[in-house]
């Protein structure tokens, strides 16, 4: 398969679930260009008629879901519906199992200066390091079991405290040119589950017969059946505010949120972003081996979508950083996985997509690179 890049941002055609017109512009462009044309003050005002009903709905409990992990995005998340919305806000973090000093302190910041309540759900080391162990040697994936028990976990929350709605960011396919489930056009965040992350895996057959049932009840989705029963709705807030997530940060700066403190990680060009935990880089580095674009493209992509950069300087920034290995929390990689190097190099080579990659000049390199 040959690389080919779209022509007003630089995102390949490798991405799962992305289309390209006959003009050469990907679909996550399109999108850019329909919220040109949104209205949003009346997406705005259906948000408002939404929290006009479940305000007071639930007794003196809550009356709004808000999954946080102390990123830029979560932190306005919090915000809006606590602050703008006058909802009765519980905070829902799933806690990383190796959290960086920044994730601690925005985590906590936001709880301070916000002023909501928070929960944290600890599922059992043993059994999520298991599931990424296998995610990692037979998809390449090892944030599947990240992904499963964040939306999993979320849901079980909100259904223990009756809340009846729960408020995600934006929808990744939307913004990123994937697949959108039908539900999703219309702000509903109820398919969730089974989103691009996922990649059509599924989780039961995934952990049948060697992963212990009674340490999977935060892996375990519910129905949307009681969802529907309990009459709690699930949406996007991304598809109600213009999704920006610099603005978010500028937004989240106000209440105490910091960027890295080192600079952007290895492969990045931003130094706010998915910096609250330490095994997420390296699952990205496997985005690139197989799908040949990862941290840079995303960040650059999202700069032109959002009118702050042109795409020759996002082709400079690409081609400058995105060969970058992300060495930086490769050691604690090694260690949760309980893999040596050997092994690692051994898993590069079994994923590394042979249809987009060669060896020039002795090091791997893109066959088709962006230009």
């Amino acid at each position: 398969m040959k690389m080919i890049y779209c022509k007003r941002c630089v995102l390949p055609n490798t991405k799962p679930g992305v289309k390209f017109n006959s003009d050469g512009i990907c679909s996550a462009c399109i999108s850019v260009e329909i919220k040109h044309k949104t209205d949003w003050e009346k997406r705005e005002k259906k948000l408002n008629e939404i929290c006009d009903q479940v305000r007071g709905s639930n007794g003196n409990g809550y009356e709004c879901i808000v999954p946080v992990s102390g990123g830029k995005d979560s932190t306005y998340q919090a915000y809006v519906m606590s602050k703008k919305y006058n909802l009765k806000v519980l905070c829902v973090n799933v806690v990383a199992h190796l959290q960086t000093y920044e994730g601690i302190h925005n985590l906590n910041s936001m709880v301070d200066k916000i002023d909501v309540d928070l929960i944290k759900i600890n599922v059992r080391p043993s059994i999520h390091q298991k599931i990424r162990r296998y995610a990692l040697y037979e998809t390449g994936n090892p944030n599947y079991a990240e992904h499963r028990v964040v939306f999993a976990a979320v849901a079980k929350a909100a259904l223990h405290y009756q809340a009846p709605l729960v408020v995600w960011g934006e929808d990744i396919a939307t913004e990123f040119g994937g697949a959108v489930a039908n539900s999703a056009k219309d702000g509903s965040a109820e398919d969730l589950i089974n989103n691009d992350l996922f990649m059509n895996l599924d989780f039961d057959h995934f952990v049948e017969g060697r992963i212990d049932e009674g340490g999977l009840f935060f892996y375990n989705h519910p129905d949307k059946e009681e969802f529907i029963n309990k009459k709690i709705k699930s949406i996007y807030l991304g598809y109600y505010h213009w999704w920006d997530g610099k603005k978010n940060y500028d937004l989240a700066k106000n209440y105490g949120f910091i960027p890295r403190r080192d600079g952007p990680l290895s492969g990045n060009a931003i130094d706010y972003d998915n910096i609250d935990e330490k095994l997420c880089e390296i699952h990205i580095w496997f985005k690139f081996l197989k799908y040949g674009f990862w941290r840079a493209t995303d960040q650059c992509c999202y700069q032109i979508w959002n009118g702050r950069m042109s795409r020759e300087e996002a082709v400079e920034i690409v081609l400058n950083e995105q060969y970058k290995f992300p060495h930086e929390f490769l050691d604690e990689f090694l260690d949760y996985h309980e893999i040596t190097k050997n092994q690692f190099f051994e898993l590069e080579n079994k994923y590394r997509n042979p249809d987009i990659w060669h060896k020039k000049n002795g090091n791997w390199r893109l066959i088709n690179e962006v230009q």
